[in-house]
């Protein structure tokens, strides 16, 4: 992201923010096209013409409207005329409060106030009841007001225009979606070609995904919010929870709030239930309510419906609940998931954009591999041992290491070519890599003793079985670094395989190799070494490697494994080129060669030649000379 897009962004923020009476009714009408679209399409698949298809789409949605706001004025109401009514179990429960925790300066302060608020109360509503009753015996002076007669016309529209500005929002956004919805494939076309004409492809997936994603979302969510709401009703109502069907409709629109939606309308019930009742188990069965529906609707009813197709990351849904709170108040708060999804197809479908994609969107932007390798870069092995755990739910340890472990290595060895990693970064890679192996052997041990049987196991991918690798029972195998501690890492990871398949299994650094070195090795017992280098480039040191093992023991079977994963392919090195018994690609290709007996091959003999070209025709020149 360029320092001009962030200006960009910057200048579209400060445009919303001073044109918020002009985007709000804008967006507002945009999402409920986005919401009646689904309603509209399927009146038209059914026969209804398309003026009335969209007519009775959105008046059916504004006088459920309509009867939602009287529905909850009068619920309203009637909570404020009773309120007084509940004061006396409020102070009552201060004041038990402030009894079990004496001495405590907070409750003691909260109950007198609580004290004087219902003082207060209970004056103002005796005063309203018994005006003359409270009359005062002396007379005061009476306060003289000076009024200024004013315009009739003018006095009616300072009363009239506060309510106009409401209602006349209303009829435009009623206007803009019904002409949205009429005309929904000429602003298509528009839109294509004012942004798309170059790649109609892209153009219109994007318009596919925004509608389908935003429009699902938006009417999954009210069918979500409804089912959620009519038990909270029910049960508040069964509760004796006055205005059952205020805190109900509430919960319905409140859960459009990310997160805190739902918590917002279930203070307010506990709220009443703690005035209401003088004890406290109203409270709890109201809270245990609401648990217990926020739990069904979650993990049932939810993934049931749509499940979370938003595309969004947990952490984006609030960051952009922050944004769009502070950009246009609390009807932004309600519309920022819906608004945030927008932004998130514009970046995955255009490029300009695509960082919207990778900060607010959900999909992985690490490959398995890449997140590997930068756990062991920073050095742990922990995390990346806890994701490894989770891809081995599904697959084998073979598969992780052939398409996770080896990528991340083949990272590393590239950086360390291109000379930007140290030697301390080096080892901290190859140390936690090590300690990834150990980790990982627990599931190593579960591999081994179970009874490889797809049918009985299909949660595990049938790759090993296909692969059909050969049982390693009686076959000694020593694995070794060919070159650094990056190659230690992975002949590691070569001998935990061959562990799962049953052979005995070594480890050797690559320091054992050096020089004389060799003679060091644990070759006792052995039948084949395989060294792993993850620099293709290593022909000549391979050559070297085979040739001095295979002089230590004629009966040792030599192998290369020089994986060329993760897209790196490096010059093709045939056996005998090297005198070894196999050349590898991978650690599934290295277990198969090495379980599979054979004789071993021998030690191409170079005979050395004595050059005698330039000796020739000395001799020539000396038997001239004497003859």
């Amino acid at each position: 992201m360029t320092g001009r897009t962030i200006l960009i962004l910057i200048g579209v923020a400060v445009v919303l923010r001073v044109g918020q009476e002009i985007f709000v009714p804008l967006a507002l009408s945009l999402l409920l096209a986005f919401t009646l679209a689904p309603i509209v399409s399927f009146l038209r698949k059914r026969s209804v013409p398309k003026i009335a298809a969209v007519l009775l789409a959105v008046v059916s949605a504004f006088c459920a409207i309509a009867l939602f706001s009287v529905v909850v004025a009068m619920q309203v109401t009637n909570l404020a005329e009773n309120i007084p009514t509940y004061q006396r179990n409020i102070v009552a429960k201060v004041h038990a409060l402030a009894q079990a925790g004496s001495g405590n300066g907070v409750l003691d302060h909260l109950s007198r106030a609580v004290e004087r608020v219902g003082a207060e109360i209970q004056t103002r509503a005796v005063e309203s009841q018994n005006p003359s009753d409270t009359a005062p015996s002396v007379r005061e002076p009476l306060p003289v007001e000076i009024v200024t007669r004013s315009d009739p016309l003018q006095t009616l529209g300072n009363l009239l225009l506060p309510l106009i500005s409401p209602f006349a929002t209303a009829g435009l956004v009623v206007v803009l979606v019904i002409f949205m919805l009429l005309e929904r494939e000429e602003l298509r076309d528009r839109f294509i070609r004012l942004v798309g004409l170059g790649d109609l492809h892209r153009t219109t997936a994007a318009l596919q995904d925004a509608g389908k994603r935003v429009g699902k979302y938006l009417l999954m969510q009210l069918v979500v919010n409804t089912l959620y709401a009519v038990p909270i009703s029910i049960g508040l109502w069964a509760l004796g929870i006055p205005n059952a069907i205020l805190w109900g409709l509430l919960t319905l629109v409140l859960r459009f709030v990310p997160y805190i939606g739902a918590v917002i309308g279930m203070i307010l019930p506990l709220f009443l239930a703690l005035a209401i009742a003088p004890g406290w188990s109203l409270v709890i069965w109201v809270g245990v309510l609401y648990l217990v529906t926020e739990l069904v609707s979650n993990n049932v009813v939810e993934p049931w419906l749509y499940g979370a197709h938003t595309g969004l990351s947990p952490l984006a849904i609030i960051i952009s609940a922050i944004f769009w709170s502070w950009l246009w108040g609390p009807l932004g708060l309600m519309l920022s998931t819906p608004l945030t999804v927008c932004l998130v197809v514009l970046g995955r479908h255009v490029p300009q954009f695509g960082f919207l994609d990778v900060l607010l969107g959900n999909e992985p932007v690490l490959e398995p591999h890449e997140k590997l390798y930068q756990r062991l870069l920073s050095g742990d092995p922990n995390e990346a041992s806890d994701n490894a755990e989770e891809y081995l739910e599904e697959d084998y340890l073979v598969d992780y290491y052939d398409k996770v472990g080896m990528p991340a290595l083949l990272l590393g060895e590239s950086d360390r070519q291109r000379g930007v990693m140290t030697e301390a970064q080096i080892a901290l890679v190859a140390a936690s890599s090590l300690t990834l192996v150990e980790n990982l052997s627990d599931i190593a041990v579960e591999e081994e003793n179970e009874e490889e049987e797809p049918a009985e196991n299909p949660s595990k991918s049938p790759t090993v079985a296909e692969t059909d690798l050969p049982d390693g029972e009686g076959r000694s195998v020593l694995c070794i670094g060919g070159r650094g501690g990056l190659d230690d890492a992975a002949a590691a990871m070569l001998s935990q395989v061959l562990e799962v398949q049953g052979a005995v299994a070594r480890t050797a650094s690559h320091s054992d190799l050096v020089a004389r070195g060799a003679l060091a090795l644990p070759l006792e017992g052995v039948d084949t070494v395989i060294v792993t280098f993850l620099n293709g480039n290593s022909k000549s040191r391979a050559r070297q490697i085979v040739r001095r093992l295979k002089r230590l023991k004629p009966s040792l079977r030599v192998g290369i494994l020089i994986p060329t994963a993760n897209g790196q392919d490096f010059p093709r090195i045939e056996p005998l080129e090297i005198d070894a018994d196999f050349i590898s690609s991978s650690i599934t290709q290295a277990a198969e060669f090495g379980l599979t007996p054979s004789a071993p091959v021998s030690v191409k003999v170079v005979a050395r030649k004595i050059a005698r070209k330039r000796s020739q025709p000395k001799v020539q020149s000396e038997v001239s000379a004497s003859d």
